[in-house]
């Protein structure tokens, strides 16, 4: 058997290193698209390195979206793959002023993150870390996120593209390459034009860990509840001033705590409220809504109407609005239409001695909504750990890892047919 050309970790690890320290945390309503210029600034950086590895038509269009095209080098018309991930980072903690720890030969035991001592990467939380002895661990100064979920995925892209470039004796063919913006605010895909990517499958690298393959996902909706009161000074309240704060207080508290994300696991779904603001006169709570079922959805929408009929009762003159919006649908259904997309990653986990892990995962990705629209797309692996948060780790290891992966899995599927 061939031994595989290695990618290179160092070079991988430069990559990552740049882009998080590029501000890109996204903004509910912002009322621009994407929703913060930092977005704009990697895309734009993304273009230029490409463009520089000979990549000539890497591009950023309007919605700050990069498309750019590895040609084939086969003569065989063989489906082309599209390999995606998302610029933005998520708006539940700071992006602005990452500093990176790169731990080099990882020694074990707990990580106390320099910036913020309270701030603890701890083996009982991350049990992983375990079997990661001497291995390469990057985490922030314990004051921000990190942005592994997804500028891992996003150097994992580049190398391999850069990888190729360098070993055109490694057979492939045409990759299109899908970088989007405001994925963690539920609009990644908002703008991608599938007739203009060309692509028979895609891939997400936004998963967390190492040789698993997400194929099936959350359906998802966002409920914003809007409570709107009365406000008068508070002298004369006495039977004219309604408190929209204290009815959301009653609102939240009348919330199921078993459907809550923290009482909740594997094939449950849940309601999670996740921000509020406003005052006296008005004020709002944003809620999502999740459960591999997309019926459950309607189900969790109703109980919200309810507890919203109620909260009016105890506080008679108060005016309580539940909006429901769609966010992302269960891709299982989807991929079932091309098993290969699932397949061939499955072949690809072998080559490398992988056993890969099928897993069903409590949140979504763009894959989600590209799945929807017709172009297959499961998840896979990028050494994210612990996103969204000041604990926020990754493996180099396991970016390289999946870097091969995909080395692989280009290849396999230039032997496949359209």
């Amino acid at each position: 058997m061939k031994v595989p050309s290695v990618m290179n970790r160092e070079r991988l690890l430069e990559r990552f290193l740049r882009y998080v320290r590029i501000d890109t945390t996204a903004v509910e309503d912002a009322g621009v698209y994407p929703s913060s210029p930092g977005q704009l600034e990697l895309g734009r950086l993304l273009v230029d390195e490409l463009q520089a590895m000979g990549i000539q038509d890497a591009s950023q269009d309007e919605h700050g979206i990069v498309l750019a095209t590895l040609p084939e080098n086969i003569e065989a018309d063989a489906p082309a793959v599209a390999f995606n991930a998302h610029l933005d980072t998520s708006p539940e903690t700071t992006g602005k002023n990452v500093q990176p720890q790169v731990i080099r030969n990882y020694p074990g035991g707990d990580i106390v993150l320099p910036g913020n001592a309270e701030q603890v990467i701890r083996i009982s939380e991350n049990p992983e870390l375990a079997d990661l002895i001497g291995a390469t661990i990057v985490t922030t100064d314990g004051t921000t996120l990190l942005g592994g979920d997804d500028k891992a995925g996003l150097a994992v892209i580049m190398e391999l593209t850069q990888h190729l470039l360098e070993h055109p004796e490694i057979s492939h063919g045409r990759v299109r390459l899908l970088f989007t913006c405001d994925e963690e605010i539920g609009h990644g895909v908002d703008h991608v034009d599938l007739e203009k990517l060309a692509a028979q499958v895609c891939y997400t690298l936004d998963g967390s860990g190492a040789g698993v393959i997400d194929v099936e996902t959350f359906s998802a909706d966002l409920a914003v509840v809007t409570l709107r009161g009365v406000n008068i000074h508070p002298a004369i309240a006495h039977g004219r001033m309604i408190n929209a704060l204290r009815a959301a207080g009653e609102f939240l508290a009348a919330l199921p705590r078993e459907q809550a994300p923290e009482t909740t696991s594997e094939r449950q779904g849940f309601l999670h409220p996740y921000a509020m603001e406003g005052g006296v006169e008005q004020a709002s709570i944003r809620i999502i809504l999740r459960d591999f079922k997309t019926a459950a959805l309607a189900e969790q929408a109703k109980l919200l109407t309810t507890l919203a009929a109620q909260v009016e009762k105890s506080f008679p003159g108060l005016r309580v609005d539940v909006e429901v919006t769609k966010q992302y649908r269960n891709l299982v259904e989807g991929l079932r239409l091309e098993p290969r997309a699932v397949g061939l990653a499955e072949q690809a986990h072998q080559r490398l001695g992988v056993v890969a892990q099928f897993t069903s995962i409590r949140g979504g990705t763009d894959g989600s909504q590209l799945t929807e629209r017709g172009l297959p797309t499961p998840n896979l692996a990028v050494g994210q750990h612990c996103f969204h948060s000041p604990r926020e780790w990754v493996c180099l290891e396991e970016m390289q890892q999946a870097g091969q992966m995909l080395v692989e899995l280009v290849q396999l599927w230039a032997a496949a047919k359209r």
